[in-house]
């Protein structure tokens, strides 16, 4: 620990720019099936107190007649397999009804509470701070079901089960619980297993407001555990808002309320960018002698990284204070942290400590290492990597032919992208496809990219969303605008939602093509058609370009609107704004003040700019008039 403390000290001192993980939160797609969003209770505090870093200074009923299954009941599972043809359609073509005890390794969504190191590419779902970035962290911080104890044995989803996850996909957004009462009623069985099974799929379709209201009605005939009171706290965060949580977590039984409460709590703080609520549970778990686990203090270094990086190396001394060994993903964080500070020899650094700790790298791990090398223009390491990632035959790695496949786009060698496709294109799982598009793309060859779309559109009755978005990306880096309208109309007439990636991409198509009050235009329709959460790029890529023209009035009014949509303000935001009174020479009235309500502390670039407009800037011929 004392080795990666060490190598992490120069965060301290150094001003880096790091990719952000995406913790906007995540809200149902459709508004039909979606609750009351409870927005007063998200305030913002970008900054911790100092004795947040400090910690040691802090002090049912039984199943009646509705034939639930009483057994021990998890979080939904990332467990997919294989499905009959009556579930194809179940999620945009894609979708493998997910059982309670069935493992998918290539499934990008881990529980967070048993599998700390999810990290995967910013490109693919992201609100990153910058299209340049190379890599970043995401972690959904979402609850799901893990495998159960002992057991790796897949559960086989019931017919039954599959027909009434569809009644409620296609019930109206209120009526979850007369569509449940009305199944019991006809005779249908509904337990444990099927309510498991249905909260996996609900949560992946990101359906928060109806699995809510699923386990609610579920809770209300069957004894609950502490992993189903949190699993319903997760929900409600998500929905109403953390304010409603918090009440919630009064109403739960005092038996049931540990540890696994609070860090769920905790996640759903941290996805909101709410350092104050992120403090008060914090002080609370302290105070009930709760044990701050890895998880947790993982957590609180994702906040960290997000929004005060130099206390990083504080947070990993108190880890070490108490006892709490880093797991793969504090390491995967801390490498990407390095990385993008361009401190090469610091991330390797970083690497040789966790190897030394018996943490092996996996592909996650290397597939960062590779992307800063390749940003850093260390392309032999890169190259290292990589072959260390493909191992002795990429056929037996098909785990690594997704990461494989962009990297070597990023090199640059298109010879190589098409051999690792050869290998996967027969049989290429979403990942491998959606890779496939955006090396091709960043090879500049669209007619390949195109092909890999038709192939893997052709597979599903309904395509993914992600698939539409993935080469609406390629063609917006290349400027083809008629291609992308032409596109997002196909995606429109094939009945596939359109969701925050497509609109990000449709802003950076318009945006690119120099049609900014287009792009301004589609961005606000989409937000009033939709309660879904607009991606942190999509406004920022508007605003820079109201700020390049120094258009302060509508820069002013992107910031409003993203602070509106429940972006916590950062010194982003700022930059590009204070960059637009600069550029339309305007005097900034109560800049400083503002930024002191938010809490931010400008850099030294922004403390130039902020000279530059300052209305009261004392001048030689000021001085003469006074």
């Amino acid at each position: 620990m004392w080795a990666l403390r060490r190598a992490s000290n120069s965060l301290k001192n150094r001003d880096i720019s790091l990719g952000s993980f995406r913790a906007g939160c995540a809200r149902l797609e459709s508004a039909s099936s979606y609750l009351k969003n409870d927005t007063k209770s998200a305030e913002h505090a970008p900054v911790f107190p100092d004795q947040f870093v400090s910690f040691k200074r802090y002090h049912h009923k039984k199943c009646e007649s509705f034939k639930f299954y009483n057994g021990r009941h998890h979080f939904s599972s990332h467990a997919g397999m294989k499905s009959s043809e009556d579930e194809d359609d179940l999620e945009d073509g894609f979708s493998e009804l997910e059982t309670a005890a069935s493992a998918n390794k290539i499934q990008a969504s881990k529980t967070p509470f048993e599998s700390d190191n999810t990290l995967i590419s910013e490109s693919e779902i992201s609100d990153v701070d910058s299209d340049d970035e190379v890599s970043g962290l995401k972690n959904e911080l979402e609850l799901s079901d893990t495998v159960a104890e002992g057991s790796k044995k897949k559960i086989e989803p019931k017919r039954d089960t599959i027909r009434l996850l569809k009644a409620i996909m296609n019930a109206p957004g209120l009526s979850i619980k007369s569509v449940l009462d009305k199944w019991v009623e006809d005779g249908n069985e509904v337990n444990k297993s099927d309510i498991m099974i249905l909260n996996s799929n609900l949560r992946k379709r990101k359906m928060y407001g109806r699995a809510l209201q699923m386990l609610e009605w579920s809770g209300d005939h069957c004894e609950c555990s502490e992993k189903d009171y949190a699993s319903r706290l997760d929900l409600i965060a998500k929905v109403q808002g953390l304010g409603k949580a918090e009440i919630f977590i009064e109403k739960i039984p005092p038996a049931y309320i540990g540890e696994f409460v609070y860090r769920t709590f905790l996640a759903n703080c941290v996805l909101t960018q709410n350092v104050r609520k992120a403090t008060e549970v914090i002080n609370k778990m302290k105070s009930l002698k709760l044990p701050i686990t890895a998880f947790s203090y993982n957590q609180l270094l994702l906040l960290y990284k997000r929004i005060d990086r130099k206390k990083i190396a504080d947070l990993l001394m108190q880890m070490e204070k108490d006892n709490v060994k880093p797991t793969a993903f504090t390491y995967n964080l801390l490498i990407d942290t390095k990385g993008q500070s361009k401190d090469i020899t610091g991330m390797d650094q970083i690497v040789e400590t966790m190897k030394e700790e018996g943490i092996e790298p996996l592909h996650e791990t290397r597939n960062i290492m590779a992307r800063h090398y390749i940003a850093a223009r260390f392309k032999d390491k890169a190259e290292a990597v990589m072959k260390e990632m493909e191992g002795g035959d990429a056929r037996e790695n098909r785990a690594a032919c997704r990461y494989l496949l962009v990297l070597y786009g990023l090199l640059g060698k298109a010879d190589e992208v098409s051999r690792i496709w050869e290998i996967c294109q027969s049989d290429a799982n979403i990942y491998e496809c959606l890779a496939a598009i955006e090396a091709w793309g960043k090879l500049n060859k669209i007619k390949e990219a195109e092909e890999v779309f038709e192939k893997t559109s052709s597979r599903w009755k309904r395509p993914s969303a992600k698939i539409y978005s993935t080469l609406l990306k390629v063609y917006a880096d290349h400027k083809m605008l008629a291609e992308g309208k032409d596109l997002v109309k196909r995606m429109a007439d094939g009945g596939c939602r359109i969701g925050p990636q497509t609109w990000d991409a449709l802003v950076r198509l318009h945006v690119e093509a120099g049609e900014v009050e287009k792009a301004d235009t589609i961005l606000h329709k989409a937000t009033q058609q939709t309660l879904s959460k607009p991606m942190f790029n999509s406004f920022i890529a508007i605003m820079e370009q109201y700020s390049k023209k120094g258009d302060v009035h509508n820069a002013e009014k992107i910031f409003y609107r993203m602070q509106k949509a429940g972006y916590a303000v950062r010194i982003r935001q700022f930059q590009v704004l204070v960059k637009a009174y600069v550029n339309g020479k305007s005097p900034a009235y109560g800049m400083n003040q503002r930024m002191k309500a938010d809490n931010i502390f400008p850099s030294h670039q922004l403390v130039e700019m902020l000279n530059q407009v300052d209305p009261f800037k004392k001048t030689a011929a000021s001085d003469l008039l006074d």
